[in-house]
This record gives structure tokens, C-alpha cells and sequence, in this order.
């Protein structure tokens, strides 16, 4: 199975307000990096749009480890929470609405195409590809300011 390095960030100017993405997808040394952004949205959408748009280029079942600065993505998808979001007809526990449940959906589809794994690293600290995404998704939210 081939084995796909992915960075992710999403950026929003005001919260909700314009907000870019953006990915960088390693396979074998070589780097695609994709982007986009919307005029009226949230930095956690954006956040899980760019892992949504990554893995939705992969065009076979891949092994993938995805390195995000998002607690909300990493924590929703490791401590089991978006699965159960889904099950609970897109409640929480505490029986308040699970946000994003669009892009949920996409994303725990995905998630059961491909091995999975995420890395959280910490935003504005100096990981290269974390910067990068930053840099970019930024860039793509200030278009629609």
C-alpha cells in the first residue's frame, strides 16, 4: 500500500469570516499543494476541508499520515468523537448539535477508504509544512476580504 504524508491548515480573518485552506501531499519526495477558500466560513471548516480535499485526490486506498495543527480535527477523529456524533443522528454527548456535520460525513467516509493516522503539532511553532499551510491558507482567506 502506498504510504502519502499529508499537512494540513485551515485560516479564517474573522471567526466565521473569510477563511482560506490549504494541503501539502508528500508522496516518495515529490510535493502537491492544493488550496482554496470560502467568503463566509469558519477556521474548523476550513480546517476540515483541507483534509477532506487531500484525501479525496487520493485514487486508491492509501496509507496516510496527516499532520494538522487542529485539536478539533485530531481529538474529533482519534478520541472517537465525530463516529459517535454521527451514531447519536449528529448530537453530542451533551445533546447540543455537533457542528459541521456536512463535512463530517464526508471526511469519516474518507477516513474508511484509507489507513489513516493523524500527528498533531503545535500551530506557529516552526514546522516547516505547518508554516507553509499557514502561509498559504492565509493567502486564500484574504482573497475574500
Amino acid at each position: 500500500m502506498k504510504h502519502v504524508d499529508i499537512y494540513t491548515d485551515g485560516s479564517c480573518k474573522q471567526n466565521p469570516g473569510p477563511g482560506g485552506w490549504c494541503a501539502i501531499l508528500v508522496f516518495k519526495g515529490n510535493e502537491k499543494i492544493i488550496s482554496g477558500g470560502e467568503a463566509n466560513t469558519t477556521n474548523n471548516r476550513m480546517e476540515l476541508t483541507a483534509v477532506i480535499e487531500s484525501l479525496s485526490l487520493l485514487k486508491e486506498k492509501c496509507e496516510v499520515l496527516i499532520t494538522t495543527d487542529s485539536k478539533y480535527v485530531c481529538d474529533s477523529v482519534t478520541k472517537g468523537w465525530a463516529k459517535s456524533w454521527r451514531k447519536n443522528n449528529w448530537k453530542k454527548s451533551d445533546k447540543s448539535p455537533a457542528l459541521n456535520p456536512d463535512l463530517w460525513e464526508k471526511l469519516l467516509s474518507l477516513l474508511e477508504t484509507h489507513e489513516v493516522s493523524f500527528n498533531w503539532v503545535k500551530g506557529h511553532n516552526g514546522h516547516e509544512y505547518n508554516e507553509r499551510c499557514d502561509e498559504t491558507a492565509q493567502k486564500e482567506a484574504d482573497k475574500y476580504r
